[in-house]
This record gives structure tokens, C-alpha cells and sequence, in this order.
């Protein structure tokens, strides 16, 4: 049985590390993966806190998650690819010259 207090520090280091990611990295896969990480530490809290209270609730919110990840990763990757072939470049400094 794993401890509740180890799932809680290693769902908020994820957490902390992605959101370091977002928030300090440029190129868009490295700010794309960390979005991801951050989703899957919530998805760890989620499923935690509902084996402590023995119920279901929180694993089908988690399996929802994972549902919007998934449709959110095909969406995402679309976007970077378009982005790459019109700019030759992943980097999000780049990226908001697309506005004008």
C-alpha cells in the first residue's frame, strides 16, 4: 500500500516541475509536454484522495482527464506541426509573430 503523503509530495512535485516548464521554457514541445505532466499530477491526486475515501468518483473524473489530454495532445501537435511548417521553428517567440 503506498503512503498518502508520498502520493501527495510526488503529485505536487510533478506539478511544480511542470509548471516551471510552462512558465520558463520557450519551445513549444517542452511547454506542451509540461502541460501534460501537470494534467497527469492532477490525474494522481484525483486518484488518491479517491482510494482514501473508497470511492469511484475520482477515478472516473481521472479517466476523463485523460480523455481531454488525449484529444487535447492530437489537437495540440497539429497546431506545433502548422506552426513548424510555416515558420521553420517550435519557438513561441516566433510563434506570436503570427498575429499580424
Amino acid at each position: 500500500m503506498v503512503n498518502l503523503n508520498a502520493s501527495i509530495i510526488v503529485a505536487l512535485l510533478l506539478f511544480g516541475i511542470g509548471t516551471l516548464g510552462f512558465l520558463i521554457r520557450r519551445n513549444a514541445i517542452v511547454v506542451f509536454m509540461s502541460v501534460e505532466l501537470m494534467l497527469n499530477a492532477v490525474n494522481l491526486l484525483l486518484v488518491t484522495f479517491s482510494r482514501m475515501r473508497v470511492d469511484l468518483d475520482g477515478q472516473v473524473m481521472a479517466f476523463f482527464v485523460m480523455a481531454v489530454a488525449a484529444a487535447e495532445a492530437a489537437v495540440g501537435l497539429a497546431i506545433i506541426i502548422a506552426v513548424f511548417r510555416k515558420l521553420r521553428s517550435i519557438d513561441l517567440d516566433k510563434a506570436s509573430l503570427l498575429r499580424s
